[in-house]
């Protein structure tokens, strides 16, 4: 059997030797808790204090203004229910998402709204972009926090994030940013973008999964979501995981410094598949492809007649990995709630496949690929006519 080739790098991404190699004097030798005052409590501090510098460079932003956090989940809802618990008032009780976000934003706007705030989205064009004048309408002065993410984790458009801070702080509103699927792709830089709240997931980067951070810009109030500690300047009770953050300093720092040659071979890849897979299924739909920007690393593509999961087993079998959209649904394959927001029909919707490129990507895999997914289309659409007899 050929090599298998993983094409599912926006669920999460092999750690990188060179992030290993930083953390592994913090599971021996450098033990120590960063919150005692002997030497190698000191030695973890320093290392702490190290991290939290590098990545606020990353970000363009001040290591007092990071925060770290188990992930993007974490993150999130950090930002949304922190920010509504803090702020909100008689004045101030509206919460304002897209119908596109991670459901770690749509979870946490939800529990919000079961805490006493309004609920409201802004509407989305077919091309996975958020209408601005729709985020326009929906944001006013009676708004506590919006919350768009800068790309999109199952069709990978880019939303226009700075218009959107813009006009929040314009109004007096807090925003936030899902830059899970950004980091590294997108150039980010807090001095430049309005925005108030970021957040960011480790392994998406090449570092261990269990690590993440949120930027929170300087003056904003913000609610803890775990109590018992004074670590991280009050912001985050518990025991710092030193290995990991400086797993995360590492990671951040090796994508930021490889962004542009990284997009580039990614933009490479993504172009070539998707121009191989129109040519030979001339029915195939390409989802998010009339934004003005896409991320460089997603493909999502439907086609007629098959379904998800029958796809998915068939390319498995053949040594090829994808996923049907946002890998944090315990492993189910359900219609896509980003592709029912951009209108697309239920029968495209249930077919769709996200492809995302990365760091174990080549041209042999992506030439694997575009021979192989025509021939698995066609066996699946052969079942389906066979079971509809």
């Amino acid at each position: 059997m050929p090599e298998p080739i993983y094409l599912d790098h926006a669920a999460t991404t092999p750690v990188r030797a060179e992030v290993l190699e930083a953390m592994l004097p913090f599971y021996g030798p450098r033990f120590g808790n960063p919150s005692s005052i002997h030497r190698w409590g000191r030695d973890a501090r320093t290392a702490l204090d190290e991290a939290r510098e590098r990545v606020a460079h990353c970000l363009g932003a001040q290591p007092d203004e990071i925060c770290f956090t188990s992930g993007g989940t974490e993150a999130d809802n950090f930002a949304i229910l922190g920010t509504w618990r803090a702020l909100h008032g008689s004045s101030r009780n509206a919460v304002v998402t897209s119908p596109i976000e991670h459901k770690a934003v749509l979870g946490a706007v939800h529990q919000a709204g079961h805490e006493g705030a309004a609920e409201r989205q802004c509407a989305v064009l077919s091309t996975g972009v958020v209408d601005a004048a729709s985020f326009t309408s929906v944001v006013r002065d009676d708004t506590t926090i919006a919350s768009v993410m800068w790309v999109n984790n199952e069709i990978g458009t880019v939303q226009p994030v700075a218009e959107l801070a813009a006009h929040a702080k314009s109004v007096g509103a807090i925003f936030h940013t899902d830059a899970v699927q950004a980091f590294g792709k997108i150039t980010i830089d807090a001095a430049a973008t309005p925005f108030d709240l970021l957040s960011v997931s480790g392994h998406k980067i090449g570092a261990p999964k269990g690590i993440g951070a949120m930027f929170i810009r300087r003056g904003i109030g913000i609610e803890p979501l775990l109590h018992g500690g004074t670590q991280d300047r009050g912001r985050r009770a518990g025991t710092e995981n030193v290995a990991a953050i400086v797993g995360l300093a590492r990671a951040a720092e090796l994508a930021v410094a490889e962004r542009e040659e990284d997009c580039t071979r990614l933009s490479a890849f993504r172009d070539r598949l998707e121009q191989a897979l129109v040519a030979r299924i001339p029915d195939v739909v390409i989802h998010g492809r009339g934004a003005p920007k896409r991320a460089p690393h997603i493909l999502n593509v439907s086609v007629p007649g098959t379904d998800s999961e029958s796809m998915l087993m068939a390319l498995d079998l053949r040594g090829i990995a994808c996923s049907a959209g946002s890998a944090c649904q315990s492993g189910s394959v359900n219609a896509s709630h980003v592709l029912e927001a951009i209108g697309v029909p239920p029968e495209l919707g249930n077919a769709a496949i996200r492809m995302s490129v990365g760091s174990l990507t080549t041209d042999a895999a992506i030439d694997r690929v575009a021979e192989v997914f025509p021939a698995v289309v066609n066996k699946v659409r052969g079942m389906s006519a066979a079971a509809a007899d």
